[in-house]
């Protein structure tokens, strides 16, 4: 079975980076940048897995994650994304991603959500993209409708799911 890095790693130095670019997370800088460096705000600290949660799951599922930084196309870092494998009903791709609030407001995270789905869409044609958010998050759910998705009849825990 061909694993989801396997499969992102190689469509990462193909995309143009047009405003934002994917880069593996790669050193000890690059993990400290995504648990400690790149800040939210408190109430979206309640709506997404922190970093130090995402690399960890990420370390133990590597065949079904794979943990970036987002970037602007000079190399600075502007926030963080972990690619993984749906686990909920039916076989999809997902991500789950956030920007630090220095670089918000600017377009970056409806930039890095189209360029991801863009790369999930290349890597898996024939598989969905699904995702999860807070019920209470009516700005990621307003994002997510805006680039396609659409919400389903489906729960993830007590998260809402959003399909593509």
């Amino acid at each position: 079975m061909v694993t989801i890095k396997e499969r992102l790693l190689p469509l990462l130095t193909e995309m143009e980076p047009d405003g934002i670019l994917f880069r593996p997370v790669e050193d000890d800088e690059d993990i400290w940048y995504a648990v400690e460096g790149c800040q939210l705000t408190p109430e979206q600290r309640e709506c997404v897995n922190s970093g130090g949660f995402s690399l960890g799951r990420a370390y133990l599922h590597p065949e079904r994650s794979l943990p970036c930084l987002i970037c602007r196309p000079d190399g600075e870092r502007i926030g963080f994304i972990l690619f993984t494998e749906w686990l909920g009903e039916g076989e999809a791709s997902s991500w789950s991603y956030f920007i630090d609030v220095r670089h918000q407001g600017q377009g970056y995270g409806k930039a890095a959500a189209q360029k991801a789905v863009e790369l999930l869409k290349r890597a898996y044609p024939d598989r969905p993209v699904k995702l999860s958010t807070e019920v209470f998050n009516k700005r990621a759910q307003a994002l997510y409708i805006s680039i396609g998705f659409r919400q389903l009849d489906e729960l993830d825990g007590d998260d809402l799911v959003f399909a593509l």
